[in-house]
């Protein structure tokens, strides 16, 4: 699915066997992408971004969850580029819950991230695109949104209709909810959400009728 506008491109593709999203967000001036949430099926993204002709500088992960993590290996060894997650879950995407995971859905097992990534911290995609990162814990202690534009992939902390899930190591409730609440919602009704898993919304949509922040 491309969602883009004149002057990015804004890719969707389901992958894994949770059918994550991933994000191809794309600067065709440039011809250059980072790569979002590569949760499985290295082949097919790598196809798409070389059908796009674009060329990826860095993958993003929104958190440390193997169906968001497990295509980082064969993309950085394809493309020879970093990988970058919040300092919050550096060390849990190599964990022992992730591990066991990926031989349970049987995708690559993930590897160790090459940077670490701050609230505030600005990721420039080309000359006229970055990427600013906003700290969400709950769904997990480093779970992050990223900013652009009017665009924001919110990975597991917001659905379209629903929330992140809370009950897996370091989440919480409470902290997903005001990371919503406090730093999504204000945020403006004009932001368009791309979710890890499921359609898009709105800022406006989920914070008239997504029932659990109403």
């Amino acid at each position: 699915m491309d969602n883009g506008t004149p002057n990015l491109i804004v890719e969707t593709i389901a992958v894994g066997p949770l059918g994550a999203n991933c994000y191809i967000l794309g600067c065709p001036e440039d011809k250059v992408a980072v790569v979002i949430d590569p949760g499985g099926e290295p082949e097919k993204i790598i196809r798409r971004l070389k059908e796009r002709g674009l060329t990826p500088i860095m993958v993003v992960n929104t958190h440390g969850h193997v169906d968001h993590t497990a295509g980082n290996g064969p993309i950085k060894e394809h493309y020879d580029l970093p990988i970058a997650i919040h300092e919050g879950d550096a060390g849990f995407m190599i964990s022992a819950f992730n591990l066991g995971l990926s031989q349970v859905y049987g995708v690559p097992r993930p590897v160790a991230a090459d940077k670490t990534l701050k609230d505030g911290e600005v990721i420039q995609l080309c000359r006229h695109h970055s990427l600013r990162i906003i700290h969400t814990p709950g769904h997990s202690r480093g779970g992050i949104c990223l900013l652009s534009g009017d665009i924001l992939f919110t990975g597991d902390t917001l659905f379209a209709n629903s929330i992140g899930r809370s009950d897996l190591p370091g989440g919480s409730s409470e902290e997903l909810l005001r990371s919503i609440k406090e730093r999504l919602l204000p945020l403006g009704d004009n932001i368009r959400i791309f979710p890890g898993h499921g359609p898009g919304s709105t800022i406006k949509e989920e914070r008239l009728h997504n029932p659990f922040l109403t």
